[in-house]
C-alpha cells in the first residue's frame, strides 16, 4: 500500500502557526500526519515564503512582536522535527521542476511559486492539495490535482 501524501502550500502551512479561519483544517491535518497516518509535503520554496508572510505580517501589525518570534520558531522547530520523524516530505527545487512550471504559468498567467507548488505536489504523487489561494485552486483542479480550499 503506498503512502498517503498531503501537499500543503504557504497559504495552508501559514494556518498552522497563526491564527486564522480554516486553521483547525491544519491542525487535523498535522494531528494525522503525527499520528503516522499521512504524510505532509511542501516544496523548498515554501519556507522562504512562509517566512516571508509571517515576516510581513509583523510588519504591516497584523500580529505582534512576540507572536511573530513564537511562529517563527514553532515552524523551522516543527520542520526539523517532522523530518526527523519522517513525516514530511520537503521537494527540493529541481530544474525539472521550474522547467515543468514554466508551462504553467503561461497557461494559466500564474506566478512561477505557484506553478512550482503544483509541479512539487505531482512529484510527490500528492493525494490531496491544500490552499488558501483561490486561483491557485482553480488551477490544480484543473490540473486534476485533488485540491481542498481551506
Amino acid at each position: 500500500m503506498s503512502e498517503k501524501v498531503i501537499y500543503l502550500d504557504s497559504s495552508a502551512i501559514i494556518k498552522r502557526y497563526i491564527r486564522e479561519e480554516n486553521s483547525d483544517r491544519m491542525v487535523e491535518l498535522y494531528t494525522q500526519a503525527y499520528q503516522g497516518d499521512i504524510k505532509l509535503a511542501f516544496s523548498l520554496w515554501n519556507i522562504g515564503e512562509v517566512l516571508g508572510a509571517f515576516d510581513r505580517a509583523k510588519r504591516i501589525k497584523r500580529i505582534d512582536v512576540e507572536t511573530y518570534e513564537l511562529a517563527r520558531l514553532r515552524f523551522l522547530s516543527e520542520i526539523l522535527r517532522m523530518k526527523r520523524l519522517g513525516i514530511l516530505k520537503i521537494i527540493p527545487l529541481y530544474s525539472s521542476i521550474l522547467i515543468g512550471s514554466w508551462e504553467l504559468l503561461e497557461k494559466y498567467h500564474i506566478y512561477q511559486a505557484d506553478a512550482i507548488q503544483i509541479e512539487s505536489a505531482r512529484r510527490v504523487n500528492a493525494s490531496e492539495f491544500y490552499t488558501a489561494d483561490k486561483r491557485l485552486h482553480q488551477v490544480a483542479l484543473s490540473e486534476d490535482l485533488n485540491s481542498f480550499l481551506i
